[in-house]
């Protein structure tokens, strides 16, 4: 089977072969056309003028009207003679009656006359001016008749050599035949040139890309260096590989964050049990034991479980769209869950919220969403309960960990220029700008997390964003009023 390569400069040979040759005859028919139609007029010019002149001379004798030659001028004594007429070299002239009867033939002519059939006497006798080819004497002959107009029943016959057309013709069918041979020869040889060097560059590329692995996805592919289309597409080519580079980056490091992850609880709840099993002992310590197994076990649960809902996620297997569902009513199950850990930090744990949307409502100048008004629709969002009940707690239980004993955590719903707003905001530390772009990274805790020990595994954020995300929505982070950070869910509200 031919290549891409070699079926490409084949039919590019077969496109212009087939364009040049209908070109060619179509200028060629063109030509022949003109040619012949030249000698016709020629003819019919000469044959009208022959018979202009009998009809307006009724009573003279029926001659040809020839002209004059230099030497009889000169016997003349008329002094100098006009120059010959070029029309009338090589143009023969006779006029006949009716029947057919020659009555006048020009000198060239001789003692021959052109033939007239029995059709052509009946179609000049219909008042006709008829064109044919004759085959008359050594060269191709063609003739015009025209009948003479004033009653006079004649008609004038020239006839001219299409020797000299259909040499015309011949060598205008060499030319055209040998300028075709030589413009697709040409044609073929430079686009063969031209598809052999794009066609290097695309086995540049391809050569480069097969070395390219899991390894070695820090290589681009080489740039032929204008900004055609073969440039944009490598462009296009060397980011995609820039954002699998990325991609394989983040596996490897969440494949290594979770092994980590996982081998931490596992470690302990391995050294807590040979620990306890050394040697007998009390039922409270076995009590301990158990209770501190249960929290690793617990600890490993949730880890596996938010592992689990990315991959369903990330494959597609979770649908994060659903039917609209209130929001307020969950916000309360999440806040009244969350409560007891804020008694405990003694935290306040606030909830602003109310059960409907004013459709008008939008942010205020502070960029602070408005609080729902009490005659409009419920706040809702497309979002299955499951998953927004995981959102809501994860932002909760993170700013409730994260604020100082005797701070504020403050959980609200309103509208945003056409979004349901969930914002969570608290007084604690805040966020630094330079931690905010990778706080949804997954695994990613901050470094005021690590140096606060506070407990977690670091997936909790990139769950939100992902399911967020995965419902058409965002998750923004700025500055609170508070004095902490303020984390603002937006999703589609129904329409």
């Amino acid at each position: 089977m031919l290549s891409f390569r070699r079926r490409l400069a084949l039919a590019h040979v077969v496109v212009v072969t087939a364009v040049l040759a209908i070109a060619a005859t179509l200028t060629y028919l063109s030509l022949v056309a003109s040619l012949r139609q030249q000698l016709d007029g020629a003819l019919l010019v000469l044959a009208e003028q022959e018979a202009s002149m009998l009809a307006a001379n009724p009573d003279l004798p029926v001659t040809v009207h020839e002209a004059p030659s230099a030497v009889s001028a000169s016997a003349s004594g008329t002094g100098s003679a006009p120059p010959p007429s070029y029309a009338r070299l090589d143009r023969l002239v006779q006029i006949i009656d009716r029947d057919g009867q020659v009555l006048a033939r020009s000198a060239n002519l001789g003692a021959s006359t052109l033939p007239s059939d029995a059709a052509l006497l009946a179609r000049l006798a219909d008042g006709e001016a008829v064109f044919e080819n004759l085959a008359y004497g050594d060269e191709p002959t063609r003739r015009v008749s025209v009948p003479v107009q004033g009653g006079r029943a004649l008609a004038v016959q020239v006839a001219g050599s299409l020797d000299d057309v259909d040499h015309n013709i011949d060598a205008a069918g060499w030319i055209f035949g040998a300028m075709g041979v030589v413009l697709v020869v040409v044609l073929t040889v430079t686009g063969t040139l031209m598809t052999g060097r794009v066609f290097g560059a695309i086995d540049d590329v391809t050569r480069q890309a097969q070395r390219i692995g899991d390894r070695t996805l820090s290589d681009r592919l080489p740039h032929p260096g204008p900004h055609d289309e073969m440039g944009r597409l490598i462009d296009t080519l060397n980011d995609m590989l820039a954002r699998l580079e990325q991609a394989f980056e983040a596996q490897r490091r969440f494949t290594a964050d979770a092994s980590h992850e996982l081998r931490s609880p596992l470690s302990r709840l391995r050294t807590e049990l040979e620990i306890t099993l050394r040697r007998p002992r009390e039922p409270a310590e076995y009590v301990d034991a158990l209770r501190s197994s249960l929290d690793e076990v617990v600890r490993l649960t949730t880890l596996a479980e938010e592992l689990l809902t990315l991959a369903r996620l990330d494959s597609g297997q979770e649908s994060a769209t659903a039917s609209a569902v209130a929001i307020a009513p969950l916000l309360e199950e999440v806040v009244r869950r969350a409560r007891p850990a804020a008694t405990r930090r003694d935290v306040d744990l606030q909830l602003d919220t109310l059960a409907t949307a004013d459709p008008a409502a939008s942010e205020d100048a502070d960029g602070e969403p408005v609080p729902a008004a009490s005659a409009g629709r419920p706040i809702a969002a497309h979002l299955p309960r499951q998953l927004l009940v995981l959102v809501a707690t994860n932002l909760v239980d993170n700013a409730v960990k994260f604020a100082p004993a005797g701070g504020t955590v403050r959980v609200s719903l309103g509208t945003r220029e056409g979004w349901s707003a969930i914002v969570v905001e608290d007084d604690g530390p805040g966020i630094p700008e330079e931690e905010r772009p990778r706080l949804f990274e997954r695994f990613y805790r901050g470094a005021g997390a690590r140096a606060a020990e506070v407990p977690g595994t670091g997936l909790g954020l990139a769950l939100c964003d992902a399911i967020v995300r995965a419902a058409g929505g965002r998750i923004d982070i700025d500055d609170s009023p508070l004095g902490g950070g303020r984390f603002s869910v937006l999703l589609p509200a129904p329409r």
